[in-house]
């Protein structure tokens, strides 16, 4: 099995409104895949398909490699939108009403509330609890039957900071303890970034691409470009002072992806070395701009 979820063109329409367009998409076992688009882009259609709340229009969904989605769909746990949850009871009687569902007896509900920080609630109601305490339940309940896969849907729109970090945390503690795989769709990029390992970005009900973290990271890379007539002398000055070490080269240019904190330095080297230097200047796209670029203006 390579992949924990796969549709091949799956397709959902609502009259003549096509909502999710041909959509390929492919998570990995382990992998914390974060599914990113615009309100109205796909992202919770395309989560209900998979969690079967909807019926698809077209195409195909296999569940840990394999297309008998009903028992498959007992591996995975969910939070879409805000969780359901009884607000006159306490966390526990909340666990134990959702526990005659999806499994789990005391012993596990109290190992939960516990893994997620909600241990010593006692009798507070949870209509009394944060926000950020409230998605730590859902999270809690969505683990009951202990699921490989976890589908959360925007789960940390509207916290506060503190209540991000508690998300984020449990989130990577699941998937690092727990090897806990998960789909998230937020459109907080900066959080996102923090804790994917992989991305789907999603536009207009189309899937635009598929990204590792690490291949993001490396093309949204700051870059210092020096421009000169002169790059073989250049190359030699740079190599020289120790700040040759992840570059290229292209016609005039000498792109640096390291050892650029002190521009200045660089331009004294070189002019000292009758370098003449055209251009010194930075560039790169943010994390941020690299979305809005494939999401369309």
């Amino acid at each position: 099995m390579k992949y924990v979820i796969e549709t091949i063109n799956l397709t959902k329409k609502f009259n003549n409104k096509v909502a999710v367009d041909n959509v390929n998409l492919h998570v990995e076992k382990g992998d914390i895949y974060g599914f990113i688009g615009r309100n109205g882009a796909g992202k919770t259609t395309s989560m209900r398909l998979i969690l079967g709340t909807l019926i698809p229009t077209s195409g195909e969904i296999l569940l840990f490699g394999k297309k008998d989605l009903n028992n498959q769909r007992r591996r995975i746990g969910s939070l879409i939108e805000a969780p359901g949850i009884y607000k006159n009871c306490t966390a526990f009687e909340n666990m134990k009403r959702f526990s005659i569902l999806a499994g789990g007896d005391d012993k596990q509900i109290k190992e939960l509330l516990e893994f997620v920080g909600l241990g010593n609630t006692g009798t507070k109601k949870a209509g009394q609890f944060s926000l950020g305490m409230k998605q730590r339940l859902g999270i809690a309940i969505a683990l009951l039957g202990n699921p490989e896969l976890l589908v959360l849907d925007e789960p940390i729109n509207g916290l506060d900071p503190a209540g991000i970090k508690e998300i984020r945390d449990l989130i990577l503690k699941l998937n690092q303890e727990k090897g806990v795989t998960f789909i998230i769709s937020s459109h907080l990029l900066d959080e996102l970034g923090k804790i994917a390992t992989r991305y789907g970005i999603i536009h207009a009900g189309q899937l635009v691409e598929e990204i590792s973290a690490r291949d993001l990271q490396e093309r949204c890379k700051t870059c210092l470009n020096i421009i000169t007539k002169e790059t073989k002398k250049a190359q030699e000055v740079l190599l020289k002072n120790d700040w040759l070490h992840h570059y290229k080269i292209d016609g005039d240019k000498i792109s640096l992806y390291s050892d650029i904190e002190h521009p200045e330095k660089i331009n004294e080297a070189l002019v000292k070395a009758g370098i003449p230097v055209e251009e010194l200047s930075f560039s790169g796209n943010g994390f941020e701009d690299y979305f809005i670029e494939r999401l369309g203006k």
